[in-house]
């Protein structure tokens, strides 16, 4: 229908009218077709806008403009919730440009789109269905159309709270240490919404290293950062149903037991890896041992702070990180990797093929073949980048395989966990680094989503073939 204009309105006033109606109209159709191709878009500009706030002279405590380069490896890494850092956090940047780097951690960790909905919703007292699109992709689908705007307030809610209680719990113990009110609170905040989105960075020059024994500091940044590696729809059913695990999503039943299992068996492997190893914890007491095993379990699969030099660590331990890092956490989460869902759905298939299952099957459900084939995409995508992004970084530094691939896949499944690699890098480097966390923090799926000019939809089937395989 076409759109009509008062009659008293000017001529000039009528044409732009009709260009605003215009826009928002392409708007409604970009967004009615494809959201994944809006966050895409949203993300890329929040990028920018933190960019150019990182490059000012007084984000930097030199008071001079920070390299383009570094500038945007740090706005991406801080939107993404990676952690990686090019620059030390608390020497380089300014109080100003610390806090640019907190606003875009917390803006990256409930997601753009959560926010550009819910700011339609404070606008306008209500969602469009152009808004509770945006807000269903950012939470994965994880919810029906009708529920949305409610889901928006209690995930906005669920994310305040969690962060001031864990900022309650660390404020007391740095004013214990000697800080002054206003900076334990300044580093009680940034610890809190740090740990919870999973992004790593820290306000200290030596990080959490001085603290690596001091419980009252590890344990909320521990609970915090694998509360926020569950993911929004897992942690609502929690607070919703708590320990009535019948009434739990299958999703819930997945990311709750399989991240429990990563993190007790990333434990024990990480703690027998590294127990006689001089360079991180072979001089500590058994217990400090157990600490340190259990911090590094917790922040391998995305959180991202460290208690040793990640460089130091045996070449086995390396490994097992790469692969716990890869991993990742919960779907619709701040965590990143291929998600621990993704690993459940291809483990319990393989498990089925094995027994002759002709269904896959877990608590009484059975598991779709569409999912099934999204976890083949997700895991053959994100292979795919690792294996592109470590072969670029191998010819542009020429350091050793171990370093590089560690480094990408920490770029990858925004992690943060580092050897340093990242502010060794010519500028290209931090380049491919940078889009490797941009891909990783928009997620495989939604990547490819967002990149397709349309979908198909098959009306027709071909005879069907089993080719061989294996």
């Amino acid at each position: 229908m076409a759109r009509t204009h008062p009659s008293w309105l000017g001529g000039e006033d009528q044409v732009h009218l009709h260009l605003l109606g215009r826009a928002r109209d392409f708007i409604d159709s970009v967004v009615n077709s494809s959201p994944a191709r809006v966050a895409l878009l949203i993300f890329a500009l929040v990028v920018l806008i933190f960019t150019g706030l990182l490059s000012l002279p007084f984000a930097s405590s030199s008071g001079e403009v920070t390299p383009l380069h570094d500038a945007m490896f740090t706005a991406v890494s801080a939107v993404c919730v990676v952690g990686l850092t090019v620059v030390s956090t608390a020497a380089h940047w300014s109080f100003f440009g610390q806090l640019i780097i907190l606003i875009g951690i917390f803006v990256g960790g409930l997601g753009t789109l959560t926010l550009a909905s819910l700011l339609a919703l404070v606008v306008s007292k209500r969602l469009g269905v152009r808004g509770k699109l945006l807000a269903q992709s950012a939470l994965n689908n994880a919810s029906r159309l009708g529920e949305v705007g409610t889901l928006l307030r209690i995930v906005i809610t669920t994310s305040v709270m969690v962060e001031l209680v864990l900022a309650l719990a660390l404020i007391p113990r740095f004013m214990i240490l000697g800080e002054p009110f206003w900076l334990a609170v300044w580093h009680g905040f940034f610890y809190s919404i740090s740990a919870f989105n999973n992004a790593g960075f820290t306000p200290h020059s030596d990080g959490l290293v001085p603290y690596e024994t001091d419980l009252w500091i590890l344990t909320p940044i521990m609970v915090g950062v694998f509360v926020g590696s569950l993911g929004f729809p897992a942690i609502l059913i929690l607070v919703q149903y708590r320990h009535h695990v019948n009434k739990w999503s299958l999703h819930t039943k997945l990311t709750i037991n399989v991240s429990l299992i990563l993190l007790f068996a990333g434990m024990v492997l990480w703690g027998l890896m590294e127990w006689s190893n001089s360079r991180t914890i072979g001089g500590l007491s058994g217990s400090d041992k157990v600490i340190h095993a259990l911090f590094a379990s917790v922040n391998t699969r995305s959180g991202g702070f460290n208690l040793v030099d990640q460089g130091q660590m045996e070449p086995t331990t390396m490994l097992l990180t790469d692969a716990l890092m890869f991993a990742g956490g919960g779907s619709a989460s701040t965590a990143g990797g291929i998600k621990v869902t993704t690993i459940a759905v291809m483990f319990l298939a393989i498990l089925a093929e094995a027994r002759g299952d002709s269904d896959v099957s877990v608590y009484g459900r059975k598991i779709p073949q569409g999912a099934m084939r999204v976890a083949i995409s997700v895991i053959f995508m994100g292979a795919t980048m690792v294996l592109i992004g470590t072969g670029l970084i191998l010819w542009i530094s020429g350091v050793e395989l171990n370093r590089v691939l560690f480094e990408v896949i920490s770029a990858f499944a925004t992690c943060g966990l580092s050897t340093n690699l990242s502010a060794e890098l010519p500028p290209e480097g931090k380049y491919v680094l940078s889009a490797l966390m941009f891909a990783g923090r928009l997620g495989t799926i939604t990547l490819a989503s967002a990149l397709a000019l349309r979908q198909r939809s098959t009306l027709y089937h071909y005879p069907e073939e089993r080719p061989i395989i294996g």
